[in-house]
């Protein structure tokens, strides 16, 4: 349970001390080695984590904010509690019609979660911000309401981060997230100064908010890496992005792996790819892409001079799809990893493109040639 205690963590021995009597797993590297850090935030995050809407006095947590503030770089919030649901109305109405009030979505009982606004505005070092809205372990008492993203929960959390200049890092990670709220956030973020990051990956989105993305890749001047991994982006919503992605100097990063852009969404991708000088990194697996995006991706392959890691594993390229894809590779350089798994490729077209693969590896890191 959170610690209660206004005792200042005032050496890293203490903290080292405090975090070991409190958390069986330690590892010290990801709060830059700082066992200080890691007990304030990890504190915070459980606070937050167990705080429920209208039930919890917010008073904790404020008086433990001031004492943490300044050692909070990061917040990892991996569940968020509604509010206790008032079933006395329900009680009254009888059990059958109770029975028909949206049990399958939840819908009609929305339960709204922690306003993160008062936190984040006392947070002047706070770079990352990671959030579920779900609960974990909830067992036998599962409802669909436990893990709906309220348009309240929404509208929240996009003013908070919009007023966050210092955020550098947004992500919403499984949260049912759908176009309309997906949009709001994305709305929010346009003239962000400062985020290079965001993740919206496991959730409900689909072409609008890729449509949205696409505008913000066009405005915004700082965004170097977006995941939109496993949600319902189909054709129209990867060639928002594409088209983007043509004008964009920034980005570094695309992650559209299980989504649905099919032949038509991968072929504007890969047109994008042929203008675009900045990108390092993108992922276009499990896609429903097949021989004619693989076509696409040669010419990419033959032309691009940046692109450094490629993954297009679980999709049906064919061994015709492999072949153009070996020759295309013939003259690249930079090209270090190429991630072809379960492609239907021939094994003499995967063997001929991994030979490829690690002859740009030594030829840009002579070490691994010792």
């Amino acid at each position: 349970t959170p610690t209660k205690s206004k005792a200042v963590v005032s050496t890293q021995s203490t903290g080292k001390r405090c975090c070991k009597s409190r958390w069986s797993v330690c590892d010290i590297d990801q709060y830059g080695n700082s066992w200080k850090r890691m007990f304030f935030e990890r504190n915070m995050g459980d606070l937050i984590e167990n705080f429920v809407p209208e039930s919890t006095d917010i008073t904790e947590i404020s008086e433990i904010l001031e004492l943490s503030k300044d050692f909070i770089k990061r917040l990892r919030i991996r569940q968020l509690l509604p509010q206790i649901k008032d079933v006395s109305t329900n009680v009254a109405q009888g059990d059958d019609e109770i029975s028909d009030q949206g049990s399958d979505t939840g819908t009609d009982d929305s339960l709204d979660h922690f306003d993160f606004g008062p936190i984040i505005n006392k947070l002047p070092n706070l770079v990352e911000l990671s959030v579920t809205y779900g609960v974990r372990n909830c067992g036998m008492n599962f409802e669909w309401s436990l893990f709906e993203f309220t348009q309240k929960d929404c509208s929240l959390l996009a003013k908070a981060v919009k007023a966050c200049k210092h955020l550098q890092v947004l992500r919403l990670q499984r949260c049912q997230i759908e176009d309309e709220k997906a949009r709001l956030i994305i709305s929010h973020l346009l003239d962000h100064p400062g985020l290079k990051v965001l993740d919206l990956s496991h959730n409900r989105i689909g072409d609008k908010t890729g449509r949205a993305v696409g505008k913000l890749l066009s405005v915004n001047k700082v965004l170097e890496e977006v995941n939109l991994c496993d949600n319902n982006i189909k054709a129209e919503g990867a060639s928002a992005i594409a088209f983007s992605l043509k004008k964009n100097s920034t980005l570094r990063t695309l992650n559209l792996k299980l989504n649905r852009i099919g032949d038509e969404g991968g072929r504007n991708v890969c047109q994008a790819l042929m203008q675009t000088k900045t990108l390092l990194h993108i992922d276009l697996s499990s896609n429903g892409l097949g021989e004619h995006v693989a076509a696409n991706l040669a010419e990419v392959l033959s032309h691009n001079q940046s692109l450094e890691h490629i993954v297009i594993s679980c999709n049906k390229l064919g061994v015709a799809g492999g072949r153009v894809l070996q020759e295309g590779l013939e003259n690249n350089k930079v090209l270090k990893t190429f991630d072809l798994r379960l492609t239907e490729i021939s094994q003499q077209s995967e063997h001929s493109i991994m030979n490829v693969i690690k002859s740009n590896k030594e030829r840009n890191n002579p070490a691994l040639m010792a």
